[in-house]
C-alpha cells in the first residue's frame, strides 16, 4: 500500500478505497475516521479546517498496519482495543465479545424501568437508599455489570464468568470506569462458588451464549475468526441450555419478587416464555428490540 502523499486527505481517500472493496463506501470511510480520531486525534473537522494537514512518517505506519488489520476482517475495536457502550469506554480485545447495540438496548432497559417491583418506592420523608443486590452472569467485557452500577447508584452489582481472561478485562473496565463491582470466577452451568450459591438477588441478567451452531453460515468472517465462539454458540440440539440454567439457579438466589433479565436469539421468543413459565416464573414480557425483533426477555420469580 503507498499513498500519494502524506496529506491526511490522501491517506484517508487512499485508505478507505482499499478497505472498500471489503467493505463498501459507507464502512470504510468509517472505519478509517475511526483509526484517524483514535489513534491521532484527527476528526472531519479538523480535516475540513486543516486541508494540509500531515501525518508523519511514524504515524503513517501505525494507520498502515492497522489498515492492514482490517483488510483481514479484524474488528476495528480490536484493533483500537477499546469501544463505546452506554457512553463509557470500554477496554476489549479477544478474548470478550464486542458489545452490541441490542445489549445496549437491554441495559437501558432494566435501569429505567420505573414499575420493576426491585425497585424502592419511596414517598413522604426521605428514606435511606435501598441497596438493589444485581447479578450478571457470563459478564464478559463486564459492560451489563459496569453500566448498571453506574446508571442505578444504589446497586451493589456482581458479575461472573467462567474465563479467568475475561474477567481481567472485566476488572480492568470496572476501574477506568470508577465503579466496584464484585467479580467471581464461575461456571453457571455447574456452579461451585459458595458466594453465589448462597447469594440473594433482586436482579438476574445475563446475555449468554445463544447463537446456534447452524446460525454460522450467516455470520460474517469478523465474528467467526475473532470473537470467542465460546461466548457465542451453543448447539442446536439444546439452544436453550444457559437460559435453563439460570433459570435454575435463579429460583434458589433471587429475592421474593425478584427478576430475571435475558438477552435472547430473536428465534426463541415464544421457547423463552414457555421456558419461563415451565421454571415457576411469572409476568413473562418479551420486548422487541430498536430493529423490532424479540430479543430481551422479563420474568419475575413465582412464590408458591
Amino acid at each position: 500500500m503507498k499513498t500519494s502523499s502524506n496529506l491526511v486527505r490522501d491517506c484517508r481517500k487512499y485508505y478507505a478505497g482499499e478497505l472498500e472493496k471489503l467493505y463498501g463506501s459507507d464502512e470504510a470511510n468509517a472505519l478509517i475516521m475511526i483509526l484517524l480520531e483514535h489513534y491521532f486525534n484527527i476528526d472531519r473537522m479538523k480535516i475540513a479546517l486543516e486541508p494540509d494537514l500531515r501525518l508523519s512518517e511514524s504515524e503513517m505506519l501505525t494507520l498502515h498496519f492497522a489498515v492492514k488489520e482490517l483488510l483481514k476482517n479484524k474488528p476495528v475495536q480490536y484493533i483500537i482495543g477499546e469501544t463505546e457502550f452506554c457512553g463509557m469506554r470500554f477496554f476489549v480485545n479477544e478474548n470478550v465479545l464486542i458489545p452490541r447495540p441490542e445489549t445496549e438496548e437491554l441495559v437501558n432497559k432494566l435501569a429505567v424501568t420505573p414499575n420493576s417491583s426491585f425497585r424502592p418506592k419511596r414517598s413522604g420523608v426521605e428514606k435511606s437508599p435501598t441497596h438493589i443486590s444485581i447479578l450478571d452472569i457470563g459478564t464478559g467485557s463486564g459492560c451489563i455489570a459496569i453500566s448498571l452500577a453506574k446508571l442505578i447508584p444504589d446497586s451493589d452489582v456482581t458479575a461472573v464468568d467462567v474465563s479467568e481472561k475475561a474477567l481481567e478485562v472485566a476488572k480492568k473496565n470496572a476501574e477506568a470506569n470508577e465503579v466496584s463491582v464484585t467479580f467471581i470466577k464461575d461456571d453457571i452451568l455447574n456452579p461451585q462458588n459458595r458466594d453465589l450459591l448462597n447469594g440473594q438477588f433482586d436482579i438476574i441478567v445475563s446475555n449468554p451464549p445463544y447463537v446456534c451452531e447452524s446460525e454460522k453460515s450467516e455470520m460474517r468472517a469478523n465474528v467467526l475468526d475473532y470473537e470467542p465462539s465460546s461466548a457465542l454458540f451453543v448447539s442446536d440440539n439444546d439452544p436453550l441450555v444457559f437460559y435453563r440454567k439460570i433459570l435454575e439457579f435463579a429460583q434458589k438466589t433471587l429475592k421474593s419478587s425478584g427478576e430475571v433479565w435475558f438477552e435472547i436469539n430473536e428465534n426463541f421468543g415464544e421457547e423463552m416464555r414457555n421456558l419461563c413459565l415451565e421454571q415457576g416464573f411469572k409476568n413473562v414480557e418479551i420486548i422487541k428490540d430498536f430493529r423490532g425483533k424479540e430479543r430481551i426477555v422479563r420474568a419475575q420469580r413465582q412464590f408458591s
